[in-house]
């Protein structure tokens, strides 16, 4: 047998198998989007709002110590988060937040 006609019929599976491979594939059913139907009221949400608490009032606090802070006269609900400190995760709005630095520095005034 000739040498050429062995190796076409050794390769006559392959050439089926590949031909599979080299169709397109089906298109993906097209879905549409589920309406999500707006809500009011959500419980435990809180919107963000700049400077709800009016932390820009102090900040002429910055680069002080923050054994400062009692004598701010900060007349409203305050935290003071040390260096690396644990800040618990409640949110309000109203409540300022000093943040110190590893000096003990005030280095951000913010709400939460």
């Amino acid at each position: 047998m000739n040498r050429a006609l062995i190796a076409l019929i050794a390769l006559a599976p392959l050439a089926a198998c590949t031909s599979a491979y080299q169709s397109e594939p089906e298109p993906l059913p097209v879905t549409q989007p589920v309406p999500v139907a707006p809500t009011d009221g959500v419980s435990g949400l809180q919107s963000r709002e700049p400077d709800a608490c009016h932390a820009k009032t102090y900040v002429s606090a910055l680069g002080q110590p923050g054994t400062i802070i009692p004598t701010l006269g900060v007349n409203r609900d305050y935290r003071v988060v040390e260096y690396r400190g644990i800040e618990p995760q409640e949110y309000d709005p109203l409540r300022i937040v000093f943040r110190l630095d590893a000096a003990g520095n005030i280095y951000n005034i913010d709400c939460g």
